[in-house]
């Protein structure tokens, strides 16, 4: 009598992951993480038709996290930006004219010396 085997859904997840974000053979694949190369190619098929019942719950695929990924960076250069402008706006402006300036007004820093 055959036993059917049970995976993990987080094994079908990396398994997919192997073949379609990172590009292994069916064959690679499978070989690699000891399953039946026809297990493995139902699991890639069941994902790129969009159908992931052994999904992890809480997991994300690779557009979304990219996509996350391209949110975040765009919301760090903005925070940046603003970081910048505010150091700069808080910066006093020297012109050499301030009462016991170091700096001429010829621009000759020695002048006062």
């Amino acid at each position: 009598m055959k036993r059917t085997k049970t995976y993990t859904p987080e094994l079908r997840e990396e398994a997919v992951k192997l073949v379609l974000a990172q590009g292994l053979t069916l064959e690679h694949a499978a070989t690699r993480i000891a399953i039946p190369k026809g297990t493995l190619a139902n699991w890639v098929s069941a994902a790129k038709n969009g159908a992931t019942p052994s999904a992890v719950p809480g997991s994300r695929t690779v557009p979304e996290l990219e996509a996350e990924n391209a949110k975040l960076r765009k919301e760090l250069a903005e925070a940046a930006t603003i970081q910048s402008d505010a150091a700069a706006a808080s910066m006093p402006l020297y012109t050499g004219n301030e009462p016991n300036s170091r700096i001429s007004r010829t621009g000759n820093e020695n002048a006062d010396l």
